[in-house]
């Protein structure tokens, strides 16, 4: 059977979108790169304080996983570069978030799909200047499967579970599940179970040849354990919060260009508007198009069962369900990834809601946590 929700703390449920206190997270790695800006194409520190007009060069990240199927749609169904009209879209992809800040920070990107705790991270590190999030992106979409012979949270000791990368989104997911059963696990992959970064593409031969145990894993790869390799569902993440909402990626910008080129960033905000619209009302094509994303980038197209089975735990959405927020950062703290910080200010939503309120939709919320 699946174990249940995680326990309550101090006598809460632990999925409570109000929080007294802020956490971020600081991992005990190597720190990100605080770079300055070395831009290519939109000149930012040669044009100095304040707004520079439309930027000449637009360069942006997302991964190729069906959780950023409105990065896919959006570049490859056009929306994104009709939106940006005579600034030049460039791409970049990435495997899992904290690679994809270390590009922002470099000056690589201006802008990147990513999930939620790399973003805190470099927020805090950069003492509130690197990074603003200016929308969301996608709801749900990330379960831990494993292999028989687990079937409780107990079952898990002695074995050797992956996340995609150290201090990503599902990394502190994971380890913040672990503990709250009363599984030890450390940094450094020690503990009862020995939790191990590693690239999605690999955990699966991995799994396959019988070195992992499984993942805590966001779409299309959980459902790759499960159809492709045998793996069953012990816990589905949606199922720890309330109405099954959770944060598993989102828009952020570097604070530098957001302040310079307000005017990209909103319509870059306006391309990713048009791709989940089209997200949603054209299922079907959307499928084929992120697929024949994913084939061009990892080079093997999705079974069809594997792109649905993924399709079905997610749902697109600009708002960044800010709500959630503190609860993410708190699973830092008991992940021991985590510290407490002040996040206020890490959200700029003005542009998504003017975008919003133009097009006549309801506008989002920061949550007390940034511009709205």
């Amino acid at each position: 059977m699946n174990p249940s929700p995680r326990p309550p703390r101090a006598g809460t449920s632990r999925r409570r979108a109000a929080r007294t206190r802020s956490v971020v997270t600081a991992l005990a790695v190597a720190p990100l790169l605080l770079l300055s800006a070395c831009t290519t194409g939109t000149s930012d520190a040669a044009d100095g304080p304040g707004r520079a007009g439309p930027a000449d060069e637009l360069r942006l990240g997302y991964f190729a996983n069906v959780t950023h199927a409105p990065a896919l749609v959006g570049v490859a169904g056009g929306q994104f570069e009709e939106a940006l009209g005579e600034t030049a879209l460039t791409t970049q992809v990435f495997n899992a978030g904290p690679a994809a800040i270390e590009a922002l920070n470099a000056g690589a990107i201006d802008a990147t799909f990513i999930g939620p705790n790399p973003a805190i991270n470099n927020f805090v590190k950069s003492n509130g200047e690197a990074v603003r999030i200016i929308a969301g992106s996608t709801s749900g979409g990330a379960q831990l499967v494993v292999r028989d012979g687990i079937d409780t949270a107990a079952d898990l000791e002695g074995t050797t579970i992956a996340s995609p990368q150290l201090g990503g989104t599902q990394d502190v997911a994971l380890r913040a599940w672990l503990t709250e059963n009363g599984l030890e696990n450390d940094l450094q992959g020690g503990g009862d179970v020995a939790v191990t970064p590693t690239e999605n593409a690999q955990t699966l031969t991995l799994f396959q040849n019988g070195d992992l145990d499984g993942g805590w894993l966001p779409e299309p790869w959980a459902s790759r354990l499960v159809l492709d390799a045998g793996a069953h569902v012990l816990v589905d993440e949606k199922d720890l919060w309330d109405d099954g909402q959770f944060l598993t990626t989102h828009l952020i910008v570097r604070t530098d260009f957001l302040e310079q080129h307000p005017e990209t960033v909103e319509a870059l905000l306006r391309g990713e508007v048009a791709a989940i619209d089209w997200l949603d009302a054209n299922p079907d094509e959307a499928r084929t198009l992120v697929n024949g994303e994913i084939e061009k980038i990892a080079g093997k197209a999705l079974p069809d069962a594997v792109l649905d089975r993924a399709f079905t735990n997610i749902t697109f959405t600009t708002d960044p369900l800010a709500g959630t927020l503190e609860t993410l950062l708190e699973d830092g703290v008991t992940a021991g990834t985590t510290t407490e910080a002040d996040l206020d200010g890490i959200y700029d939503l003005s542009l998504l809601n003017k975008v919003l309120t133009e097009a006549g939709r309801p506008t989002v919320s920061a949550a007390g946590l940034g511009k709205e």
